[in-house]
């Protein structure tokens, strides 16, 4: 008796965008000085922010999104035209490629700003089948 071949979950669900971009956690934070003094602690260097309310982390490759006062809910968030190291890409696949892209596939967007110019910074969510916010945040121009 022959086994079936288990399938390619590429051939069920075929993948609709290439890259998002720099991926990192978006945490919400009560107290963002002793958010940072944790994180650091931990081997992480602040990459930017404004020390009042958002601040980057950087460990490696991994990076960490510190905000206070900004949202109630800890989302992934990939950032189109950025490497993971923050640097600006020169060729990357812009936010309202991205966002038709999930249009068509028949992901649902919110809180969408590509609508607003037709180059540069927007953003947009989308929500996984678990409620788990997904932010689309590009900042290159």
């Amino acid at each position: 008796m022959t086994e079936n071949p288990k399938p390619n979950p590429a051939d069920v669900h075929p993948t609709v965008v290439s890259s998002l971009g720099a991926f990192s956690i978006s945490l919400p934070v009560d107290d963002l000085a002793a958010s940072i003094a944790f994180y650091e602690r931990l081997g992480f260097a602040a990459l930017g922010g404004d020390e009042g309310s958002w601040m980057m982390l950087v460990n490696g490759n991994a990076v960490i999104g510190l905000f206070h006062g900004m949202f109630d809910k800890p989302m992934l968030t990939f950032n189109p035209g950025w490497g993971q190291n923050a640097a600006e890409l020169d060729a990357f696949t812009d936010i309202r490629l991205i966002r038709q892209q999930l249009v068509d596939a028949g992901i649902p967007v919110h809180g969408d700003t590509t609508q607003d110019s037709e180059t540069g910074p927007a953003s947009f969510a989308i929500t996984d089948p678990d409620g788990n916010p997904i932010l689309i945040d590009q900042h290159k121009t």
